[in-house]
Parts: C-alpha cells; sequence; structure tokens
C-alpha cells in the first residue's frame, strides 16, 4: 500500500516491529462508508456517483501495477467529510491487507478460508478460482447498489445462503427499491456484478 501514490488511497507512513507488536501508521481519516451507510440509510444519487468514482479511481491505480485488492468493501472504504466551500467528501481506500499480485493463485488461503468479505465477494474468490482486477469490479458493484438502497445485494439468512446467491442470482432491481434511481442502473450493476468476469466492466 505505501507504494501507491494515489490521492484516493490512504497514505501509509511507516510500519514496523515495536517490542514484538506489528504496527502500520497511516493518515488518520474520521469518518467512513460503513458508518455513513448505517447512518443514512442510503445516499443520493450525486453523493454515491462521487463516492464510487473516487474508489474506482483508486482500484484504477492498483489495477495498473497488477494488484488486486480483494476486500473491496464499506469498512475499507474512509471518508473526510467536506466543509466549507468544498462540500464533496474525500474518499480514501482502505486496508490492503488482502492486497495480491494478478498472477498469484485465487481466492482460498492455505487452510481452505475465503479471502475477502462475503457480501462483496465475487464467484470466482467464492469457488476459489484465479483472481484479477474484475473481482474487485464485483466488489465495487456491491458497494454501488449498497449506496443506493440501503441494503447489501444478497441479503440472506445464512452464509451459504449468501454464497449461493453471489454465484447464482442475479441481483435485485434498484429501480424497484428506489424510484430516485436513475434509468439504466440496473444494467450497470447487472454488469458489474456479472456471474463471469469476462462479461464484467474491463476497468
Amino acid at each position: 500500500a505505501a507504494s501507491l501514490d494515489h490521492p484516493n488511497i490512504v497514505p501509509i507512513y511507516d510500519a514496523g516491529d515495536e517490542d514484538g507488536l506489528l504496527y502500520i501508521a497511516m493518515r488518520f481519516v474520521r469518518g467512513g462508508l460503513k458508518t455513513l451507510l448505517e447512518h443514512k440509510g442510503r445516499l443520493t444519487v450525486e453523493r454515491t456517483s462521487s463516492v464510487i468514482a473516487q474508489i474506482a479511481s483508486a482500484l484504477d491505480a492498483a489495477h495498473d501495477l497488477g494488484l488486486v485488492h480483494r476486500d473491496v468493501k464499506p469498512a475499507n472504504v474512509l471518508i473526510s467529510f467536506g466543509s466549507g466551500i468544498e462540500q464533496q467528501d474525500h474518499i480514501y481506500l482502505a486496508d490492503f491487507g488482502l492486497m495480491k499480485h494478478a498472477r498469484s493463485l485465487g481466492g482460498l488461503t492455505g487452510t481452505g478460508q475465503f479471502v475477502g468479505t462475503l457480501d462483496y465477494m465475487s464467484p470466482e474468490q467464492i469457488q476459489g478460482m484465479p483472481v484479477d482486477r474484475r473481482t474487485d469490479i464485483y466488489a465495487l458493484g456491491c458497494i454501488l447498489y449498497e449506496s443506493l438502497t440501503g441494503e447489501v445485494p444478497f441479503d440472506r439468512d445464512s452464509d451459504a445462503a449468501v454464497m449461493w446467491a453471489h454465484l447464482k442470482e442475479e441481483p435485485p432491481s434498484i429501480r424497484d427499491r428506489s424510484r430516485a434511481a436513475p434509468p439504466g442502473i440496473d444494467d450497470v450493476i447487472t454488469t458489474a456484478m456479472s456471474k463471469s468476469p469476462a462479461d464484467r466492466f474491463p476497468t
């Protein structure tokens, strides 16, 4: 993460070992998308567009270096809230602890545990297949959906049901849940969250 110099990636100042305790020193950012969604329920189309565009810019920078984040979710999106004349929120993508090079192998650890967070996990991660930038694009589609509706795409009673939905079900229509959603948004979500990486947006 420290090697990624981008305005939408949280700056890492130092990392090390202090008497056996590992640490990372990074910029303090007060707000977060997860807390904002819990407080607001859903965001306006305009605010969502700004948030998603800034996350996407950060991901493009990582992807251009062949790096995959693998855990893009609201809890890893930090927000410096706009104030005064500059009202726009500034977004930072954080927590690159699961990041790996796209040429590396896929979504499971050596002990068979999943890498990532289930509500935003792509089908190929769930299946333990190789991942690339399109895995992050799937997760970004999930965040877009949640930002506009206040709900994750697949809200189920069990982890197994969530995994099944990511593997087999199409995301519900945003237009059915929010009259304020712009025309064409369902097509954007369907493409970003396609079961096949080849059918997703390439960037």
